[in-house]
């Protein structure tokens, strides 16, 4: 039979090595390619967790140091990106273990994004997050006043 090629037809191949697995023809599969998807799902879930954190913690920056600015909006928004950032976590926990570095990254991206937005100087945000994650997703926990 006539493979179809991983870079030549992707959305074909990935049915076809999908097929190979469910009838157990493990000698014809692409196992190098194989083995990079799966490698690169995991870190699109490591990727999805530091999207939702650095929209979280850059939303409570901006509602730390603009408290003129709160509003419904900022606090619905909040309130989405704790909810996805720990339902993405609960159903990755492996991803747990990686949390410290995870968060930096997310609050060093958010950091920029609320210097942007605020269009206040860099130097009135910490360097390193304020916040713990359990803090940070807390539906309890709104930060005061800069």
């Amino acid at each position: 039979m006539n493979q179809i090629k991983y870079d030549q037809d992707f959305h074909g191949w990935t049915q076809e090595q999908a097929r190979l697995l469910r009838q157990r023809r493990f000698a014809e599969l692409d196992i190098d390619n194989v083995v990079e998807e799966i490698q690169a799902l995991g870190r699109g879930e490591r990727r999805e967790v530091v999207s939702h954190l650095r929209l979280l913690l850059t939303h409570l920056l901006n509602w730390q140091h603009q408290p003129g600015n709160r509003g419904r909006s900022w606090r619905l928004s909040i309130e989405g990106h704790r909810i996805q950032a720990a339902k993405h976590l609960e159903e990755n926990p492996s991803l747990r273990s990686q949390l410290d570095d995870i968060q930096a990254h997310a609050y060093r991206l958010a950091r920029i994004d609320a210097e942007r937005q605020t269009r206040l100087s860099r130097k009135t945000f910490p360097e390193s997050c304020p916040w713990s994650f359990d803090r940070a997703i807390s539906d309890d926990f709104w930060p005061d006043d800069g």
